[in-house]
C-alpha cells in the first residue's frame, strides 16, 4: 500500500463510511487498538514497542480530526511508554484509555486517571499459580500482571494452543469464583473485571467528542465489543469504518471487519494515507 493510497473497504458501509469521514475529516474520531494493530505481536509482551511508523502517522492525522484514542488492555502508561506517545508534536490532544477504558491517559496533562482495583483480583493472583500446576500448564506457560487485570500466556508453551485449551475452563471457574470474567486473545486469557471492554470504551468516548463518524482499528478477539459499538453506531446513523489487522490466529474480525488489513504495517500506511487525504479535504 502506497503512504498516499487508501485502500477500498470491501463493504457499502465501509465505502459509506470512509467517503463521510473524507468529505469532513475533522468530525471523524479515530480510535486503534495497540497489540498487533499499532504494535506487532511479539512473544514477550514486555518487548512491544509500537511500528515505527505508527507515532508520524497518528501525529499527522490527529490535528485533522476530531479526536485520535489508543484503547487498549494494557496499563495507560505501560501503552504511553511503549508507542512513544508522550511528548509528540501534533499528539498533544491524545487520548490513550487503558484497561479497556477503566484507565485515561491525556497527553494534555501527561496524567493518568483510574478507577479503583477490583476486589477480586488480590485472591485471583494469590490461587493462579497453583490453578496453573493443577491444570497442567507445563513449561513456557507464565502470568502477567497488569495491574487492573491478570494474564496467561502460552505462546512460549511447546504446544501453544493444547496449553490454551487446557487452561481456558480452569481459569473460567477461578475468575468466576471471584466476580472476574475471562478474555480470551491471541495465546492469552485475561482474567478482568465484568463490565469494562472496548465497545464500553469507544462508545464513551465517540459521545464525550461528539463526532460525526468514526474508525476502530483492531486485531483480537477483545476488539468485537469495540466493533458491536460501531454497529451500534451505524444503527443510530453515526458512519463507521471497522478495519481488522489481520492474523492467522484470529479470524473473526476479519469477517466483520469493512477493510482487512495486514498486521500493523498496513495499518500505520493506511493512517498515514489517511492523514494525507484528510489534509486535502
Amino acid at each position: 500500500m502506497s503512504s498516499n493510497r487508501l485502500p477500498r473497504p470491501t463493504t457499502p458501509a465501509g465505502r459509506d463510511a470512509l467517503a463521510a469521514i473524507l468529505a469532513r475529516p475533522s468530525s471523524a474520531a479515530v480510535a486503534v487498538d495497540f497489540d498487533g494493530t499499532l504494535a506487532p505481536i511479539v512473544a514477550d509482551p514486555e518487548q512491544a514497542r509500537a511500528h515505527p511508523g505508527a507515532v508520524p502517522a497518528l501525529a499527522a492525522l490527529a490535528p485533522r480530526v476530531a479526536s485520535v484514542a489508543v484503547i487498549t488492555g494494557r496499563p495507560a502508561g505501560t501503552a504511553v511508554r511503549y508507542g512513544g506517545f508522550a511528548g509528540v508534536p501534533g499528539l498533544d490532544r491524545l487520548v490513550v484509555l487503558g484497561h479497556y477504558g477503566a484507565e485515561r491517559w491525556d497527553a494534555a496533562t501527561g496524567e493518568v486517571r483510574a478507577a479503583p482495583e477490583h476486589p477480586g483480583l488480590a485472591p485471583v493472583r494469590a490461587e493462579l499459580p497453583g490453578v496453573l500446576e493443577g491444570a497442567g500448564a507445563g513449561p513456557g506457560t507464565w502470568i502477567e500482571e497488569k495491574g487492573r487485570a491478570v494474564a496467561v500466556h502460552t505462546r512460549r508453551a511447546t504446544d501453544p494452543q493444547a496449553a490454551f485449551d487446557a487452561l481456558a475452563g480452569p481459569l473460567a471457574d477461578l475468575a468466576a469464583r471471584h466476580g472476574l470474567v475471562v478474555e480470551p486473545g491471541r495465546l492469552v486469557l485475561e482474567l478482568r473485571p465484568p463490565g469494562v471492554d472496548k465497545g464500553r470504551a469507544l462508545l464513551e468516548h465517540v459521545r464525550e467528542t461528539g463526532a460525526g463518524a468514526v474508525v476502530y482499528a483492531g486485531d483480537d478477539l477483545g476488539d468485537l465489543p469495540a466493533f458491536a459499538a460501531v454497529e451500534e453506531l451505524r444503527a443510530d446513523g453515526v458512519p463507521g469504518l471497522l478495519v481488522c489487522s489481520g492474523s492467522d490466529e484470529v479470524r473473526a474480525l476479519a469477517a466483520r471487519a469493512d477493510l482487512v488489513l495486514d498486521g500493523p504495517a498496513e495499518v500505520v500506511a493506511f493512517l498515514a494515507a489517511l492523514a494525507e487525504h484528510a489534509a486535502s479535504a
